[in-house]
């Protein structure tokens, strides 16, 4: 189980990671925000990066995206086959309102992705025409129920979206859903909510977690397919800023309060929203545009520097911290 495993060891990872990270740390993949850009810094700084499929418009976009990725991937370990190059991750949402599953799927399976990350429906569809090539699948998850359903259709490994996470997020502590899914499971967990320092990243492998999921600090980033003004909002904000909210998407998701200000909502009568209104189908996924997610984590945030450079200080931060408790 989980006590087996010191911090930074990777033997519960699948072996498409292992050795291949310079930090124990999967990127998010956020709507709008996350693109081929962002995805190659993140991969070359030796994170795993990721992007929504969807964010690829429209579908025949993927397989330039794709094609791009591998490429430029390919030619920065030909050129140091010593460096450490993270491989890729594109998330599917499994959602009957999501009419490009089936072809983005196709497209994946192509191009021979290396890790897929899908989200809200258990990926029984999924799992197996990616198994068949040799990739990995992610699932994510807010209960234990969720992952036992996740772990029923045989994913991989388990992402436990918890409190803070920017986003759809859940309700639950890390700390409890850690510990929960630990007592059955003993394959990768990848945990999210609030994770945006180094310490974090270790304090996410101390409670039994392999790698930290890591979103809101890539938004203030300059490969970052943001606004200036999303950027500048993430830096100037803190937790307080954040509200918890199912009116954007209809599933329940933090979001920046002075960006549901601006686009002209009051934050504390938002209209009713639940989960039959969850759309995910051609280009109506707009929620980002205007009102943008966030993570409890903003206050961590105070900068936007480049991605190699942030990877460069999380990884001293962690490393600190981690010699701090060890002596």
């Amino acid at each position: 189980m989980s006590g087996t495993v010191s911090p930074g060891s990777d033997s519960r990872l699948p072996p498409v990671l292992r050795g291949r990270l310079a930090l124990p740390v999967i990127a998010s993949p956020m709507f709008i925000v996350s693109g081929p850009d962002l995805v190659i810094a993140q991969c070359l700084a030796g994170v795993v990066g990721s992007f929504p499929a969807l964010n690829a418009r429209p579908q025949p976009v993927l397989d330039e995206w794709l094609t791009r990725i591998k490429r430029e991937l390919a030619e920065a370990q030909a050129a140091d086959p010593s460096r450490k190059v993270a491989p890729f991750a594109v998330n599917q949402i499994v959602h009957a309102s999501n009419d490009r599953l089936a072809q983005d799927v196709e497209t994946c399976v192509r191009h021979e992705v290396p890790i897929i990350i899908t989200s809200l429906r258990a990926p029984d569809a999924v799992i197996k025409p990616v198994h068949a090539y040799g990739g990995v699948v992610f699932h994510d998850v807010i209960s234990v129920r969720h992952a036992e359903k996740a772990l029923e259709a045989g994913v991989d490994g388990l992402i436990l979206v918890c409190a803070g996470a920017g986003g759809h997020a859940g309700t639950l502590s890390p700390f409890a859903l850690v510990s929960e899914v630990r007592r059955f499971y003993d394959g990768p967990i990848i945990l999210s909510g609030a994770i945006a320092t180094g310490q974090a990243i270790l304090a996410a492998q101390a409670m039994g977690a392999d790698l930290a999921y890591m979103g809101t600090r890539f938004i203030a980033t300059q490969e970052a397919n943001a606004a200036p003004g999303y950027r500048e909002m993430i830096a100037g904000s803190a937790a307080n800023d954040i509200l918890y909210t199912p009116c954007f998407t209809g599933v329940p998701g933090n979001y920046l309060i002075p960006s549901i200000r601006a686009a002209g909502l009051d934050p504390n009568a938002l209209p009713e929203r639940d989960k039959t209104a969850m759309n995910f189908g051609g280009d109506k996924v707009k929620a980002w545009r205007d009102v943008w997610g966030a993570g409890q984590g903003v206050g961590s945030i105070d900068d936007v520097p480049a991605t190699a450079d942030l990877v460069a200080r999380l990884a001293r931060d962690y490393a600190q911290a981690k010699a701090r408790l060890t002596g």
